[in-house]
């Protein structure tokens, strides 16, 4: 079976060329991440001058990593969601329910740790499979279905969470066991989350760029009925993505539970934008059919860096806003530059799928 990619194909056949023939500067200023890496760069250097010592410090690097880690998890699967052409705003909710789900069970009930882990995680599913079913069988936006997926689901959670013990914040007791994989500091400033990052970061990595499933988030994402008329199964594809998107919600949950001992239902509100943030500084097309892992990455580590970068140059934190906010509309500009070079270079080709 071969699909015919209109735009995605330039970002996956440039990311395959450089790897078997060697990377010129004109095929590099043409790969969808090459904007995310300066903005990176830039954002470091700028924040190792003004920030100093404190800031290239294992404290300050650990200060930003941990942030991109917790957020680079969700930002992953909600930037494939984006490559196929949605978006998904019920991440923020699904990390609060998942967070006070695993709080609940296994804190106010007693139960088992990996009993209120495995009830977290799967609910996260079950969010991500109603979005994406609401998606592909009514065709209403995908913007409109999480939308209100977020704000029903937070309501959902604060209710039965005073219904249930009474109070919005609940304690646990993890057990050292599941605290060392999920929620524990290494060397009391690393998260064990960074490697939980790591290892989502591979795995997506090769599914997307090397598998053929790839293909298929590329095509979807680029044009869906050419996709559809081709054999790719589209709603199960769509789907598949927002059951991932909401289980890496419900895992930052499950993490920041394990890490602070507690849950509240105002958790995770942050992240709903936040994420998407990244993924756009990444490269990462609103409309789909455009993107990449490691652009997600470099976006995820930008955003990571000018939140925390700005308390260490000793300015008022209020600027941070301002700075993202330039940063986030010289990201779109830089980008757009870069993939207009891509799509007036790259030929046009049938890859199969």
């Amino acid at each position: 079976m071969t699909v015919q990619l209109a735009e995605p194909s330039p970002a996956k056949s440039q990311a395959g060329s450089g790897a078997r023939s060697g990377a010129s500067v004109g095929d590099l200023a043409r790969r969808p991440e090459t904007g995310a890496l300066i903005g990176t760069i830039s954002v470091f250097v700028f924040f190792a001058i003004f920030g100093g010592g404190q800031f290239l410090s294992a404290g300050g690097a650990a200060s930003w990593l941990n942030v991109a880690a917790e957020l680079g998890i969700i930002a992953i699967p909600v930037g494939l969601l984006m490559v196929a052409g949605e978006l998904d705003l019920s991440v923020g909710s699904v990390l609060a329910s998942s967070s006070m789900t695993v709080a609940i069970i296994s804190g106010y009930w007693g139960a088992p740790v990996i009993v209120g882990i495995v009830a977290a995680l799967a609910l996260g599913l079950a969010v991500g499979f109603l979005n994406g079913l609401l998606v592909t069988r009514t065709n209403v936006p995908s913007f409109i279905v999480t939308l209100a997926t977020l704000s029903g689901l937070s309501g959902l959670t604060l209710g039965l969470s005073r219904v249930i013990t009474g109070t919005t914040s609940v304690a646990i007791d993890p057990g050292q066991p599941a605290k060392q994989l999920l929620g524990t500091l290494v060397g009391g400033k690393f998260e064990v989350a960074i490697f939980w990052w790591i290892a989502a970061v591979l795995v997506v990595g090769w599914l997307l760029h090397v598998s053929p499933y790839g293909n298929w988030v590329f095509a979807v994402g680029g044009d869906k009925e050419s996709a559809r008329a081709t054999g790719i199964p589209v709603q199960g594809v769509k789907i598949t993505l927002f059951m991932a998107s909401g289980l890496g919600a419900a895992s930052v949950g499950v993490i920041q539970t394990m890490l602070y001992n507690s849950a509240q239902v105002a958790n995770g509100q942050s992240f709903v934008f936040n994420s998407i943030i990244a993924v756009v500084i990444g490269g990462v097309l609103l409309t789909g059919g455009y993107g990449s892992v490691l652009g997600i990455v470099l976006g995820t580590l930008t955003f990571a860096i000018v939140s925390q970068g700005i308390y260490y140059t000793g300015w008022n934190s209020d600027w941070a806003a301002l700075i993202l906010g330039v940063l986030i509309l010289a990201a779109v500009l830089m980008n757009n530059t870069f993939r207009r070079m891509a799509l007036s270079t790259a030929p046009r080709t049938k890859r199969k799928g």
